[in-house]
């Protein structure tokens, strides 16, 4: 659960930071260093907003437990987290190369007409946007105790290093390619949203909500149970012990979604899951190729004629 926390705090925070940061830089390099106390003002209402969401998301959540729907919740929220861990890839991947001239484009349009209003409302959406996901996801990795994971190392280590890059990249300390940043960090939280989509399968399994042709595709617990009570069960019911700890079991359900035992409809999910990226990724590829072929042609054609 950490280093989910971890990945998922240290790309929304740069991702914020680095926005705050283009906006910063530009104001101090056009003259207009005036105006950047207005993002910081929208930057910390943000932050501001993301707690208060934070705390309203926990009484919710709360008030769902009290009256014993808590688990339709956390499926809810596992399955919806799923989907934006993915758009959020996707999306990011599509925008970084022309983040940096459409955010000065905005701000030039703020400042020629003196909408200061308009300034801090892009600054306090731009944060907010990265806040309230991080709440979003931090509930469906720890299943609803989005304190826990604001308290573990995951969430401060994220702060603390996002910080340090953001720092680092303006200042000109570090040569980092934008493109390949997100593409790897990218891959990472889709591990992570294809482990939460899984989740969410075997627990409306576990519901009776949804059943299951095949139970079990495999065993392996006698390679590597899922958690250290699964290892204590398998040495008390076999009287050897599994090769592997059920601590790397615990790591692996949270980062990847592994599962010792799975049912067919959860390695379907899974293997699903990655079929439908790698469609959506090509297929948006696919028109720039078709639209660099179209280019060349018109380049021969001009020179034919």
């Amino acid at each position: 659960m950490q280093l989910q926390a971890f990945l998922i705090t240290f790309r929304e925070v740069l991702e914020a930071l680095l926005v705050v940061g283009i906006i910063t830089t530009y104001l101090q390099r056009t003259d207009n260093k005036k105006f950047v106390k207005y993002v910081y003002i929208g930057a910390g209402l943000a932050v501001a907003a993301s707690y208060l969401v934070a705390l309203l998301f926990q009484v919710v959540f709360t008030g769902f437990a009290a009256m014993g729907s808590e688990m339709y919740l956390k499926i809810s929220i596992i399955f919806i987290s799923a989907i934006l861990l993915t758009q959020m890839v996707f999306w990011m991947a599509e925008h970084s190369k022309n983040i940096k001239s459409n955010v000065e484009g905005k701000m030039s349009h703020y400042i020629t007409t003196g909408n200061i209003i308009g300034l801090v409302i892009h600054s306090f959406l731009v944060v907010v946007r990265e806040g309230v996901e991080t709440v979003f996801f931090f509930a469906a990795i720890t299943g609803g105790n989005i304190g826990k994971a604001l308290e573990g190392w995951g969430a401060i280590s994220g702060c603390l290093v996002a910080f340090v890059v953001g720092y680092l990249f303006f200042k000109g300390s570090m040569r980092i390619s934008l493109k390949t940043f997100f593409k790897v960090t990218g891959a990472l939280i889709v591990l992570i949203a294809a482990g939460l989509f899984v989740q969410g399968i075997a627990m409306l399994q576990d519901l009776k909500i949804l059943g299951s042709i095949i139970p079990h595709v495999y065993d392996i617990t006698w390679l590597l149970p899922e958690h250290p009570i699964d290892y204590d069960h398998y040495l008390r019911d076999h009287g050897t012990a599994p090769l592997l700890s059920g601590d790397i079991g615990i790591f692996l359900k949270a980062f990847l979604g592994y599962s010792s035992m799975p049912s067919i409809e959860e390695v379907v999910a899974y293997l699903g899951y990655f079929i439908v990226v790698f469609l959506l990724v090509t297929g948006k590829k696919s028109p720039r190729k078709k639209e660099t072929v179209s280019r060349k042609e018109a380049k021969v054609n001009n020179r034919v004629s």
